[in-house]
Order: C-alpha cells, then sequence, then structure tokens
C-alpha cells in the first residue's frame, strides 16, 4: 500500500486481529491538526477511524489544534499571524481569539462529530479542572504563548475508566488564572506521558518525516531517537518541525512506547498505521 495513494476502504489485512488483540484496552492520544482539519469530509472520515479504535476496545483521548482557524479570524480583524521557530506568538488581541476558535468552535465541532458516531465525548481544555497548569513561554508581558507546567491526569482517568472520550483544546492557565495558548503536540505528549499511552499518534498535513520535504516518496517509515538526532544535525529536521519532533521524544522519554506521524489528508491512513504492518507514515521509538 503506497503513502500517496490509499484506497476508499479499509481492509483487513492478515496481521489485524491480532494487532487489535495486542491494542484492545490500551491507551491512544492522538493529536489532531493541520490543514486536513479544513476539509469536512476528511475530518468526519478521521473521526470514524477513531471511533472505530474506540469500539474495539482503545481508549482514546483527542488533543487539537486549529491554528490554521486562528489564522482565519486574525486576517479577517486585520492581525498578522507570527510565529518564533514554529510557534505561535499569542500577544493580548490574539489570545481572546484563539481561545473563541479552539474552545468555542473546533471543540464543539470535533465533539458534534463523535455525537454522530455514537459515542460519548467529553469537550474540555486545559484549564477545566486544572487539567493543564500552564506558564509563559517568553518573558514579557504581552506574551500568552505558553508551556505546559504539568498535568493533572485524574479527570481523564475517570472519564477513560467509564468509556468516555476526552476532547482537549489547547487552552490552558496559569496559577493566577492567565490564559494561555499552548502547541497542541506539547500538550497531546504531556497527556500521553502521565498516561503512559501506548502510542501518542500526531495526525497532520505531511506524510511524516521526509528526507526532501519536495519528494513524499522519500518517507522514512522507521526512526529511533539516534536517527532524529542524526536527521535535526544533518538539517533534514528544520523549522516548525523540530518542536513537534521535540514533543514526540520527551514522550518517548517518558514510557510512551511509540509515536506515529501520519497524514490526515489520507483516507483511512490512521487504520493503516496502527492496525497493518503497512507503514503509511513515520513510527519513532527508543
Amino acid at each position: 500500500m503506497s503513502n500517496t495513494i490509499m484506497s476508499d476502504r479499509f481492509y483487513f489485512a492478515p496481521e489485524t486481529l491480532s494487532l487489535i488483540n495486542k491494542y484492545s484496552g490500551s491507551t491512544f492520544v492522538i493529536k489532531y491538526g493541520g490543514s486536513a482539519m479544513q476539509n469536512t469530509l476528511l475530518q468526519s472520515q478521521v473521526i470514524k477511524d477513531l471511533s472505530l479504535l474506540y469500539f474495539l476496545g482503545i481508549n482514546i483521548v483527542v488533543v487539537h489544534g486549529g491554528g490554521i482557524f486562528i489564522n482565519d479570524w486574525l486576517h479577517k480583524l486585520n492581525i498578522k499571524p507570527e510565529f518564533q521557530n514554529g510557534v505561535r506568538i499569542t500577544n493580548s488581541e490574539t489570545i481572546e481569539i484563539a481561545e473563541m476558535v479552539l474552545v468555542g468552535k473546533i471543540n464543539k465541532q470535533l465533539v458534534s462529530l463523535f455525537n454522530q458516531n455514537h459515542l460519548v465525548p467529553v469537550g474540555l481544555s486545559g484549564k477545566d479542572a486544572n487539567l493543564i497548569q500552564a506558564s509563559p513561554m517568553f518573558k514579557s508581558p504581552n506574551n500568552f504563548t505558553g508551556q505546559v507546567d504539568s498535568v493533572n491526569p485524574q479527570l481523564l482517568r475517570l472519564l477513560l475508566s467509564n468509556r468516555f472520550i476526552p476532547v482537549i483544546a489547547s487552552i490552558a492557565s496559569d496559577v493566577s488564572g492567565k490564559t494561555y495558548n499552548i502547541n497542541a503536540d506539547t500538550i497531546a505528549s504531556s497527556i500521553a506521558s502521565e498516561l503512559n499511552a501506548e502510542k501518542l499518534i500526531l495526525i497532520t498535513d505531511t506524510p511524516g518525516i521526509l528526507r526532501d520535504v519536495q519528494d513524499p516518496s522519500s518517507l522514512i517509515k522507521n526512526l529511533t531517537l539516534g536517527t532524529i538526532d542524526s536527521l535535526i544535525s544533518q538539517g533534514i529536521i528544520s523549522g516548525g518541525m523540530i518542536p513537534k519532533i521535540k514533543s514526540c521524544v520527551d514522550a518517548l522519554q517518558s514510557n510512551v512506547k511509540s509515536v506515529h506521524i501520519i497524514d490526515g489528508r489520507l483516507q483511512h491512513s490512521i487504520l493503516y498505521e496502527l492496525l497493518t504492518y503497512d507503514r503509511v507514515g513515520s513510527m519513532i521509538v527508543l
């Protein structure tokens, strides 16, 4: 199965049943973001595939971004988006828009899609039950770009034990109640680490880690931490991919068994990546 040409149906491979048996009862943390979220048909298909994993007995936690939708609103308000080393710079104007879009729009849209598939999602942000304790990433009074200080997993464990699906927007607050926008990869990694998840899965708008960003066929399907260090030193992993990879490494060093980066624009890429040996994205292990 090519990583560039996917069937519109998922077919069980000889190994699928054994993989279902292996993962049933385990926890997968999924970060959902990228331009794939713009396509409503693809978004619906991603949620259906995650729903199948749930019905197969896998505990699902979804953390979502929505930067492309934040940018749309910023453009409507004539505010220029700013980034530094692949991280959004969030000022006092931007944070209100980010919270409105991520918590008020995208989160409820994803919850509604899970509802349509007869599941029991619970929409959250990092603020709820002090799920995420944040702190500023940059020292500036007008800085609302945050980082994760700690995760309070009690609510998540309660929800998962009762077969609810937490759907978490990447907004959190600090001890004083100040609101921060946090990179969704970072939150997903922190939650996966705290829950000792079997897998952290980053659903994005790239095929995975490529040796040549212009060539999808240069996908590197299997990597280790040593490989990652080499690719960074060669400049193959650079720019906005570096903070994403750092989140992957942090998770692996905190007992998450494997991390997958897959293309959410390809139909059923989640199922082919996780329930067959036919890798369609990049998998990183220790």
